[in-house]
């Protein structure tokens, strides 16, 4: 099988726990994630937050429709002013001991057994996210959380790479 970048999707923040979550979602599917998968991933989110230590309440996700029968949800929340924390849950995915193929019943991920922190599609935000940081949070004399959090990556495809037509 050969490599394609998938579709990136942006929706807008939200507000979860007291915390700004920015949100990406990853998906070869032109159409964008199921809403059932959607809301199923977001119900279980406050679960991967960290308690607040002081830093600006701000995160990212990254929800990630699998070609198969997993999605998958990557959480990471700004701590101890420029470090990442790192949560993860997956449904449908039986290899990450999920209790059934079903891509809306997600479990949380426990650190240990497998210390992932996103596949080749979920990492581009990550890079985008750390730059936006500092540009927003670090450098400024002032933190600036309103300009980090509209400060997303373009929606459009993970990388550049073009999606391939689905052959219709």
């Amino acid at each position: 099988m050969a490599f394609a970048e998938k579709y990136l999707f942006v929706p807008e923040p939200v507000e979860i726990a007291g915390r700004h979550v920015k949100r990406y979602h990853v998906t070869a599917d032109p159409a964008g994630i199921e809403p059932e998968v959607e809301k199923a991933a977001y119900a279980l989110l406050p679960e991967l937050l960290p308690e607040p230590d002081g830093t600006p309440a701000a995160s990212f996700a990254v929800l990630h429709r699998g070609g198969d029968t997993g999605a998958y949800l990557n959480v990471y929340s700004w701590v101890w002013d420029n470090v990442l924390h790192f949560a993860g849950a997956a449904a449908g995915q039986p290899a990450l001991d999920c209790p059934d193929t079903d891509p809306a019943h997600f479990v949380r991920l426990e650190p240990g057994a497998r210390n992932w922190i996103g596949c080749v599609w979920e990492l581009p935000p990550i890079g985008h996210e750390r730059d936006a940081w500092v540009r927003h949070m670090l450098a400024p004399d002032r933190p600036d959380l309103a300009g980090y959090l509209a400060d997303a990556l373009p929606a459009g495809t993970t990388g550049p790479v073009p999606v391939p037509s689905s052959g219709g």
